[in-house]
C-alpha cells in the first residue's frame, strides 16, 4: 500500500522551502533553494518538481500546499508581492497543478501554522484555539467548531494588525498602533531602543549598537533589569490584546509560535497572567495559553503540506 505524502512549499522573498511530509507529519525530505535565483516562477516550480521526482515521491504525492507572501486562497493566485521579484499577479496553485497533475492549495502561513499544529502539534484535542505567529511580524489562525476561518477574501486572522495603542508606533501596513508594532521580534527591538531613551537604563543590552528579540529574552532569563522590564511590558500588551480578543472566539487555548514563544513557560505564563486578569469573567479561568510543539521542525513546510491533508480530510 502506498503511503500518501503531501508536498509543503514555504515562498519567501529570499528563500523557498519545500518537503514531503506523510500523515504523521514526518518529514520525508526537505530541502529549500534561493528564491533570487529564479528569474520566472515557471523555473522554480521546475526545480522543485524535478526533486520530487529524482527522489521518486512523484507516485506517492496526494497534494500540494503552498505558503506565499500576498497569496490569495481563494484564487491561488499571488497579489502583488512587494517581497518577490517577480511582479503583478502571479497564478501560483495553477503553475504547480499543471506541472506536478496533483491538486494544489496556497494558504497564508498563519493559516497553515494552525493546521499543522492540530494535525500534528499542541492542539490536537483542540476545535477552538487560536495560533499566534510571534515572529517578525504577528498572524494568527482561528479554529472554531473544528472549522478553519478564513473570512470572505481569505485573509481573516490579521490579529496583528487590531490597533492597541492610539496613535501608536507606525506600522509596515501604514496605520499605526498595530499589536504586530509592540510584540512581534521587531516590536521588541524597539521597545529596548524606546525604553533606553526614557529610562537610561544600565544594562548589557544598551551596550550593543543592535540587539534582537532573542537577546532580550536572554538577558532577562539571566536577571538583566531592563530586559525582564522589556518581557514584562511586552507581556502585559500581548495579554490584554488576547483577553479582548477572547470575547470574539471564545476558545479554549491560544498556542504561541515563534522566536517570542521558544522562551517557554517564562513568557507564557507572563501572558497568561495579563490575560486572566483582563478577561470578562465568564471566561476567566477556562482559556489555556499553550506553546506550540512545532519550534524545532520545519514548520512552514509542515504547516503548507498539513494544510493540503487538511483539504483532503474536509473532502
Amino acid at each position: 500500500m502506498i503511503e500518501h505524502v503531501a508536498l509543503g512549499i514555504d515562498i519567501g522573498g529570499t528563500n523557498t522551502a519545500y518537503g514531503l511530509v506523510n500523515r504523521k507529519g514526518e518529514v520525508l525530505f526537505e530541502d529549500s533553494i534561493v528564491t533570487t535565483d529564479y528569474q520566472d516562477p515557471e523555473s522554480l516550480v521546475e526545480k522543485i518538481y524535478n526533486d520530487v521526482k529524482e527522489n521518486g515521491y512523484l507516485e506517492s504525492l496526494l497534494g500540494l500546499g503552498v505558503g506565499a507572501p500576498n497569496g490569495n486562497t481563494f484564487t491561488g493566485n499571488i497579489e502583488f508581492a512587494p517581497n518577490l521579484k517577480w511582479k503583478g499577479v502571479i497564478p501560483i496553485a495553477e503553475l504547480f497543478e499543471q506541472k506536478f497533475h496533483r491538486p494544489t492549495l496556497l494558504a497564508n502561513d498563519a493559516n497553515a501554522a494552525a493546521i499543522g499544529e492540530h494535525l500534528f502539534g499542541n492542539a490536537k484535542d483542540l476545535n477552538d484555539f487560536v495560533l499566534i505567529t510571534l515572529g517578525t511580524g504577528l498572524g494568527s489562525g482561528i479554529f472554531i467548531d473544528g472549522e478553519l476561518i478564513v473570512g470572505s477574501q481569505g485573509f481573516a486572522g490579521e490579529f496583528g494588525h487590531v490597533r492597541v495603542v492610539q496613535n501608536g508606533r507606525l506600522c509596515g501596513c501604514g496605520r499605526n498602533g498595530c499589536l504586530e508594532t509592540y510584540v512581534s521580534s521587531t516590536g521588541v527591538v524597539r521597545s529596548v531602543n524606546e525604553l533606553e531613551s526614557i529610562h537610561k537604563a544600565d544594562s548589557t543590552l544598551t551596550k550593543k549598537s543592535k540587539v534582537s528579540a532573542k537577546e532580550v529574552f536572554l538577558a532577562a532569563n539571566s536577571g538583566d533589569q531592563f530586559a525582564c522590564e522589556i518581557v514584562e511590558y511586552t507581556a502585559e500588551i500581548l495579554g490584554n490584546a488576547l483577553a479582548d480578543f477572547a470575547a470574539f472566539s471564545n476558545p479554549k487555548a491560544y498556542l504561541l509560535f515563534g522566536g517570542l514563544a521558544q522562551s517557554g513557560a517564562y513568557f507564557s505564563e507572563k501572558v497568561k497572567k495579563y490575560m486572566e486578569e483582563n478577561l470578562l469573567k465568564i471566561y476567566q479561568g477556562n482559556i489555556e495559553i499553550r506553546n506550540s510543539a512545532l519550534h524545532d521542525m520545519n514548520a512552514a513546510v509542515l504547516g503548507t503540506a498539513a494544510a493540503m491533508f487538511w483539504k483532503a480530510i474536509k473532502k
